[in-house]
This record gives C-alpha cells, sequence and structure tokens, in this order.
C-alpha cells in the first residue's frame, strides 16, 4: 500500500535497481526535482497522465471535466470565451476589453481559480489564464 511513487520505489528496490533510478521514481511529484533523472521522470508522469483516459477515466467523464471548466469560468460578466486545455490542468479564459480592465483581469483570474477549487473535483492543480488582449488596427493609404 502507499501512493505509486512509494510503491514504484518499492518495486525497484526489490529488483536491486541502483538508488539514482529508485531516487526519481520516489519524488517525481515533488515540487523541486532534485537531478535530471528526477526532472525527465516527472516530465514523463505529466505527459503520460495528460492523455484521455490515462488515470482510469472514461472519455465521457473527461469531455464533462471539461466542460465544466468551462462553464465555471464562463459564469463570470466580461468574460468572451473560455478554453479548457491541456486535459484539463489550464483554462484560458478571453475577456471583453472594454469591460475588463488589467486590474479586473488579475482579481478575476483569482475569483475563477477560487470558483473551481469550490465547486470541481480535479486532480493535480488548474492554471488560470485570464486574456485581455486589445487590437488597434488602422490602415495607411
Amino acid at each position: 500500500q502507499g501512493t505509486h511513487p512509494e510503491i514504484g520505489a518499492n518495486i525497484a528496490k526489490k529488483f536491486n535497481l541502483p538508488q539514482e533510478l529508485i531516487n526519481p521514481i520516489l519524488t517525481h511529484h515533488d515540487d523541486k526535482p532534485a537531478d535530471l533523472i528526477s526532472v525527465i521522470v516527472k516530465v514523463a508522469d505529466a505527459i503520460s497522465g495528460a492523455r484521455p483516459g490515462a488515470r482510469k477515466d472514461s472519455l465521457e467523464n473527461y469531455l464533462q471535466r471539461l466542460e465544466e471548466l468551462e462553464r465555471v469560468a464562463t459564469s463570470f460578466a466580461g468574460i468572451e470565451k473560455a478554453y479548457a486545455i491541456q486535459a484539463g490542468r489550464e483554462v484560458r479564459v478571453f475577456v471583453e476589453p472594454d469591460k475588463i480592465d488589467d486590474f479586473k483581469a488579475f482579481q478575476l483570474a483569482k475569483d475563477i481559480a477560487k470558483k473551481i477549487e469550490g465547486e470541481l473535483k480535479y486532480p493535480g492543480e488548474i492554471k488560470v489564464n485570464v486574456i485581455r488582449e486589445m487590437r488597434c488596427i488602422e490602415y495607411a493609404r
């Protein structure tokens, strides 16, 4: 029993793998990997986990989670569109620049994150990226 890093490290020990391989297995969920092999294992785990269904999730549940994430993000005023990306690990929120100024965009990111924390269940963390874009076009003739 234990977390999957602990179980993986125990299996590696049973097969007498070197400590240089056991440590990355054990610590690949840590915030700051200790060495290059740990970084590689952490990246491989993230790539593997980002695939739909990789974490015993059905495609239907996966799509529902993405839709719920977008629904929560678009429930605030002044939002044009929201897109759940990176297998639901990030939501990009596009705001109406004439209604949301820079300070409100910053506050909106915090508010959306707080609402996601309160309403949704998800593994790991979700990055909330609020984008306020102003385009000015003029033609020289």
